[in-house]
Order: structure tokens, then C-alpha cells, then sequence
């Protein structure tokens, strides 16, 4: 699904990535760990085409397309979907015309008609109810006035109605109590078939322990250092990332 070689990316003028290889294949979870400034966060968003991000050499290849020669809306509308660290809040904007909104330009781009109001509904209730948010939320506008957990909970939402083959969660733990980890988790778990794909940006095991990886890798200074099983990540728990910064 998701092919990376030799990726090095800049942001101002600042080399982050210096050599990523990364493959992910269909239906496969991967964990991506690493210190503050490894570069996780980068690589999502080189993914997903934040222009912000200059890619200086290396492929992305998605579902045996060339991703750095499409547009942000065009890798959406492949399948890529990224729920953020820090969702933004649109004020003035309703989740229900923000989700059909987003619905329609997906069809668009497949050549599909636009969805039909019953059917949009129908399936903003059962998506709604999967990952149990609330139907005052989607009454209002995007993230605005929402808890850290709600707004997490939105994107998972978002996400639902958007189904996409390949997520990126980046840190979606950061902030969330137990009871708001567990639920956001659980949602993508129901939502996982066996071609969907995802990436899982995170510092700790707790997150894993819902949400269980096929592969872990370590991301230090702009590199993969290390690849492994579901164990790595509790080995990480336990000793940090001190262990293999020699290998640097």
C-alpha cells in the first residue's frame, strides 16, 4: 500500500528527515515512536502534502502511485486521511454541512452524484452512534468549544464517514483520559477492514494497548533505527529511547 525510500524532507531550511524507508503493506498497523523532534510528525505531513514540508529526495508510493507528484486533495480523495494532534476549530461552520461538504467532494472526485440528504443523514446517525459522540456536537460548529476528547472523537467521526484506506493517527492520545482513549480507539478499531492500513504516531504503550500494532519502528534524529514486533514498544516502555541512540 504505502512504499517510502531513502525520504529526506526539509522544513525552513532545517533537514528533519534524513533517509526514512518505511513499508506498509494492506490491512497492516504500524507504530511510529521516536523522541521529541525525531521527525514523526514531519513524515505525516509530508504524507499527506503539507506544503510547509519540502521533500529534497526519496519516493512515496501509494497504491503504486507517485504521492509526491499528487495535491493534498488528491491524496485525500485516494484514500489518505489524517486525523492531527491538535484538530482546528472552524467556527461558523457546522459539522453536519462540514461532513457533506467533504462527502460530495469525495463522490466528485470518483464520479459519483452527490449524496441525497436521507441517505447523508442515515449514515451520519449510524457513524455517530459507532464511535458514540453525541448528536449536539455535530450540531455545531467544527471543534468549536470542544473538550481535547471530543475533538478527538470528531476526527475518528470524520473519519467514519470518510472511510479511508490509509490513516494517519498522530498522537491522537495526547490529552485523553482513559475512559476518552478507549473510545476513540475502539471507534477505529470497528472501522478497520482488512485493506485498511494506518500508521500510529505515538510516545507511549498505553494507546498500543488498545489499538494493537503489526509492526513498531523507532524514529530517531530523522532515521528508522529500529524495527520490530508488538514487543518493541514495550521495550521502549521499560527502557526508553536511550538504548539505541549508539546506533546513530
Amino acid at each position: 500500500m504505502l512504499e517510502i525510500k531513502n525520504l529526506h524532507a526539509s522544513v525552513e531550511g532545517k533537514e528533519i528527515l534524513k533517509g526514512v524507508n518505511l513499508t506498509i503493506h494492506d490491512g497492516e498497523i504500524h507504530a511510529l515512536m521516536g523522541t521529541n523532534g525525531a521527525g514523526k510528525s514531519t513524515l505525516s505531513n509530508v504524507i499527506v502534502g503539507n506544503p510547509k514540508y519540502e521533500v529534497t529526495e526519496g519516493s512515496i508510493v501509494f497504491d503504486g502511485q507517485d504521492l509526491l507528484a499528487m495535491s493534498p486533495e488528491e491524496r485525500a480523495h485516494a484514500g489518505i486521511f489524517m486525523s492531527f494532534q491538535q484538530p482546528v476549530e472552524i467556527p461558523g461552520v457546522s459539522m453536519t454541512n462540514f461532513m457533506r461538504a467533504a462527502v460530495n467532494a469525495k463522490y466528485k472526485a470518483e464520479g459519483r452524484e452527490p449524496i441525497k440528504s436521507t441517505d447523508f443523514l442515515k449514515e451520519m446517525r449510524e457513524k455517530r452512534k459507532l464511535v458514540e459522540i453525541d448528536q449536539k456536537l455535530v450540531s455545531r460548529s467544527v471543534n468549536e468549544g470542544f473538550s481535547g476528547g471530543e475533538k478527538k472523537r470528531n476526527e475518528i467521526f470524520q473519519m467514519a464517514m470518510l472511510q479511508p484506506t490509509f490513516c494517519i493517527l498522530d498522537e491522537t492520545d495526547s490529552g485523553l483520559d482513559v475512559d476518552a482513549l478507549r473510545i476513540v480507539a475502539e471507534g477505529f478499531n470497528k472501522l478497520r477492514t482488512e485493506k485498511t492500513s494506518a500508521m500510529v504516531i505515538t510516545h507511549y504503550q498505553r494507546l498500543l494497548d488498545y489499538i494493537r500494532p503489526d509492526v513498531v519502528h523507532v524514529l530517531i534524529d530523522g532515521r528508522v533505527i529500529k524495527t520490530g514486533g508488538p514487543e518493541l514498544a514495550q521495550q521502549i516502555e521499560d527502557k526508553g529511547f536511550e538504548q539505541w541512540k549508539t546506533e546513530l
